[in-house]
C-alpha cells in the first residue's frame, strides 16, 4: 500500500481542502458531459428547467436512440451528489426513461445549459462552531399530471452544511394537500 498524498479527485468528484473547510465539485465531470453532448458552445441557462414546463409520456416524437437519453440522465443523477439544486429537474426527467421523447431530450439539454453557466459550483462543507441539525421539507399536492401523485422534497443541514436531500414521488395518491404534507 502506498501513500498517494491528499485526496484531490475521487470518482469524478474534485476535492479542495482548506484549513477549515472542504469543497466538493464535479467540474471536470460536467465539462465531459457538455463535450460529449456537443453543448460546450451552447448559450447558458439561468434555471435548469422552464417554470411551467409540463412533460408527459405521450407528447412528441420518440427519440431515434433512447440509449443517449438513458446515459445522459444516469450521468445527471450522479451529478446530484454535489449539486442538490438539480434533484427536482432530474427527478422529473428520469420518469421518462422507458420511452423518452424529443421534448424530454430538449429538457435534459436545458439542464446542461444550466450547468454550463456554473460548472465549478458544488458543496462547501465548513467546520461548524456547533453541530445543530436543520431540516426543510415540503410537498406539492398532486404534482404529477399523469398519476396525480404528490411530490415530497427534503433538505437537511448539519452545522449549516448540506448532508442529505431528496425529491420523491409519494407512493399513494393524497386526497388533500394536508394528506400530502403528512
Amino acid at each position: 500500500m502506498a501513500d498517494l498524498g491528499k485526496l484531490r479527485y475521487f470518482l469524478g468528484i474534485e476535492v479542495a481542502r482548506q484549513s477549515d473547510s472542504l469543497f466538493l465539485c464535479q467540474r471536470k465531470y460536467i465539462l465531459d458531459i457538455l463535450q460529449e453532448c456537443g453543448m460546450l458552445g451552447a448559450r447558458p441557462a439561468t434555471f435548469p428547467m422552464e417554470q411551467h414546463l409540463r412533460l408527459s409520456s405521450d407528447s412528441g416524437d420518440d427519440l431515434p436512440d433512447p440509449s443517449c437519453y438513458h446515459r445522459l440522465i444516469g450521468r445527471l443523477i450522479y451529478l446530484t451528489i454535489t449539486r442538490p439544486e438539480l434533484s427536482y429537474s432530474i427527478h422529473i426527467l428520469s420518469q421518462f426513461m422507458h420511452r423518452p421523447k424529443q421534448l424530454h431530450w430538449d429538457a435534459a439539454l436545458r439542464v446542461l445549459r444550466y450547468l454550463k453557466q456554473s460548472p465549478g459550483s458544488g458543496l462547501l462543507l465548513h467546520r461548524p462552531s456547533s453541530l445543530f441539525i436543520t431540516a426543510y421539507c415540503d410537498s406539492d399536492w398532486a404534482a404529477c399530471p399523469m398519476t396525480r401523485r404528490s411530490l415530497t422534497g427534503y433538505f437537511i443541514l448539519l452545522g449549516g452544511c448540506p448532508i442529505s436531500w431528496k425529491t420523491k414521488k409519494q407512493s399513494t395518491v393524497a386526497r388533500s394537500s394536508a394528506e400530502a404534507e403528512y
